[in-house]
């Protein structure tokens, strides 16, 4: 596994390293040992995974307020996403700071996302599914979310959203927002 930090302190893409033959491939997704090497969480007490429908969809912004905040380790596992995360420390240098990236089937990568980041993603094909290990419980009363189209952030999402929760569609504006961090 190839590990690379991210100008995010603490986000990293993690690419598979595979062995390749005749009968196809085998690669490793998930190393304890590797992970914790790079100082990275190794404990996920849930595997969750969600499909959309329609190229386009929006997910997103969505975190959890301490003291549940949560690790994720995000990878797309059928079609394409553009898979971002947004800095919500306090303290952070990079504070409202952003990264995306793009995660396929095909490429098998990976995003480690900290506590303290927003995580949204859009999908870039028709019938994409999402795998996400979570380092924390759901707590619904602690979920919340940042606006995906807030001006504090600027996000340059790839395509105009086709489908998208109420909910998330109606996150107010950071900036409008008191305390507005994930940790």
């Amino acid at each position: 596994m190839l590990f690379t930090e991210t100008e995010l302190q603490g986000v990293w893409l993690i690419e598979p390293t595979l062995m390749v033959d005749d009968r196809g491939f085998f690669t490793r997704l998930f190393c304890e040992k590797e992970m914790a090497d790079c100082g990275l969480a190794t404990r996920f007490v849930q595997h969750s995974r969600s499909c959309s429908v329609q190229k386009g969809t929006l997910r997103g912004l969505h975190y959890q307020e301490e003291p549940y905040a949560e690790v994720k380790l995000v990878s797309c596992v059928r079609g394409a996403i553009f898979d971002v995360v947004v800095d919500l420390r306090l303290n952070s240098p990079t504070r409202y700071k952003w990264l995306g990236f793009e995660l396929t089937s095909e490429n098998m990568k990976q995003v480690y996302i900290p506590a303290g980041f927003a995580h949204g993603l859009q999908t870039l094909t028709d019938g994409t599914e999402v795998s996400y290990l979570i380092s924390q419980f759901y707590a619904p009363h602690a979920s919340t979310g940042v606006l995906y189209n807030d001006p504090a952030f600027s996000i340059r999402w790839p395509l105009m959203p086709t489908a998208m929760s109420e909910r998330d569609k109606s996150w107010p504006l950071v900036r409008r927002r008191t305390g507005a961090s994930a940790s």
